[in-house]
């Protein structure tokens, strides 16, 4: 699962999406127990959109970083994009407010973007970068469609680091996150490949060392939940610019 690569990974990738693209917001909220929607909050509060600003939520499945956007930037134009399908469906389907309702929807693939160069004032994503075969590839690609002086905002998992509570975080991972994908997704593979693809994707340093190789300045990380999920960001400027702190 965790270890394929290239097209294999996409197409498992796809399918495992699709199949649980209805339980997915209700494992996502039980899983953390609830603090999804706070780092939800922060991801977009750190994309600093101008007013009228257009923000790019990449690998939106759902759609939470962009109404999340919405919700703090009413003025703002979002458009979401997925390559899955049946994820974007159950986001469109949303009984959200009338207000939230200007999300834009697009089928696209994060390491291919079919948009023009300096496009959006930030692109955002929600655990989105482990899972794909190019992660520099998808890089320079937000790079490349973000205006200067916007800024790209990642939320993923990392691998825990070790401490004291290491047995029971690998405990949580490996035993009680697939039992609860089977008890309420019956998709008990697919959250065994959750952990998996944690444990074998980039460190929060690595990751950072990756954006700033794509282009980024001002580059930084946050980890929280013990060190399993971390938020990343960073900023497009000139060459010979400076990126605010």
């Amino acid at each position: 699962m965790a270890n394929l690569t290239g097209k294999q990974r996409e197409l498992f990738v796809r399918d495992m999406f699709s199949r649980i693209s209805g339980r997915y917001d209700l494992m996502n909220r039980i899983m953390t127990i609830g603090q999804d929607v706070h780092w939800r909050e922060e991801v977009i509060n750190r994309a600093a959109l101008p007013p009228h600003g257009r923000l790019l939520d990449l690998g939106a499945g759902t759609g939470d970083l962009a109404f999340e956007c919405l919700r703090q930037f009413p003025t703002c134009r979002t458009l979401a994009t997925d390559f899955t399908l049946e994820m974007m469906e159950v986001g469109r389907a949303r009984k959200i407010d009338a207000d939230r309702q200007k999300v834009d929807w697009a089928a696209a693939d994060a390491q291919i973007l079919p948009f023009p160069d300096e496009t959006f004032d930030a692109v955002v994503s929600g655990f989105l970068l482990r899972n794909l075969s190019d992660v520099p590839r998808s890089l320079r690609e937000q790079n490349r469609v973000l205006k200067h002086g916007g800024r790209i905002v990642c939320l993923d998992t990392t691998p825990p680091s070790r401490s004291v509570l290491s047995p029971l975080i690998q405990i949580y991972l490996r035993t009680v996150i697939p039992f609860l994908g089977g008890l309420i997704a019956g998709q008990r593979e697919a959250y065994q490949y959750l952990p998996a693809s944690t444990e074998s994707f980039l460190e929060p340093e690595r990751l950072a060392a990756r954006l700033m190789a794509a282009g980024f300045h001002g580059v930084g990380f946050r980890r929280l939940m013990f060190g399993v999920i971390a938020i990343h960001w960073g900023l497009k400027i000139m060459d010979g610019g400076k990126a605010d702190e």
